[in-house]
């Protein structure tokens, strides 16, 4: 079997099964338009083919982000709402099918990306966090951290890339706030400076720890911070801390 670095299953390194996918019902193809679009979507959502109107959704490995990403799909394709409930009320293309057809049509209208620009406004709730966290002694109220037992070896460089590449990926992690004409502002940076902090554990662990806890400078990205506390070789404490702002 094939094995991660850290010893465990490496499942994106298994063999795509064969065979068959064994269901419980006898197959029973698309009757009209309507379910063949839907029978279409679900293959997309599922990876399975030959999709019958009575097969269950959640039997051939549906869930609840899978059915998400079914009523989103739903909605883009045939300019209909549905609520997720729904799913799991009618699991079966025929069942969804006939609730759809009590619906009312919904647009589905795609969320057009901002055009660039230096700064951006900033929402309610950041402009109150924005504020309250230049006031003396709420520098770290905003604080979100947390910290992960790691078993193994770490590679660092791959560990590094990781955190660049979500970094790269998440605009928010690469965003700063500061005043502009007499408000707060955010400014979305194409690069930032990150760096992860590698330190050995002390005696007083619980004070490296703290001392990891620190305030943000909000001017300054990303509002993220990562350290690697090795307690022995092969045995580490990811410590993450990121601003609430983000």
């Amino acid at each position: 079997m094939p094995l991660t670095p850290n010893g465990k299953l490496d499942r994106k390194a298994l063999p795509s099964p064969e065979g068959t996918l064994e269901r419980g019902t006898v197959y029973e193809a698309p009757r009209n338009a309507l379910e063949e679009t839907l029978a279409d979507i679900w293959q997309g959502v599922l990876g399975v083919s030959a999709i019958g109107i009575t097969d269950n959704f959640f039997e051939l490995g549906g869930h609840s982000l899978k059915a998400t990403t079914l009523v989103t799909r739903i909605h883009k394709e045939l300019n209909v709402q549905v609520p997720l409930r729904e799913v799991f009320q009618s699991p079966t293309i025929k069942e969804l099918a006939q609730a759809i057809r009590g619906m009312e049509a919904h647009a589905y209208a795609s969320i057009e990306p901002t055009p660039l620009r230096e700064y951006y406004p900033v929402s309610s709730a950041q402009k109150r966090m924005y504020i309250l966290s230049q006031l003396q002694g709420a520098e770290q109220s905003y604080n979100m951290p947390g910290a992960v037992m790691m078993e193994g070896k770490v590679d660092r460089e791959r560990f590094e890339r990781a955190f660049r590449q979500l970094i790269a990926r998440h605009e928010a992690l690469r965003t700063s706030f500061e005043w502009v004409e007499g408000e707060p502002a955010q400014r979305i940076h194409l690069e930032v400076d990150f760096e992860i902090s590698y330190k050995k554990a002390e005696e007083d662990g619980l004070r490296q720890i703290a001392e990891f806890i620190r305030a943000f400078d909000l001017g300054q990205a990303p509002l993220l911070r990562v350290g690697l506390l090795e307690l022995e070789p092969e045995r580490q404490v990811l410590l993450y801390d990121m601003h609430h702002i983000i």
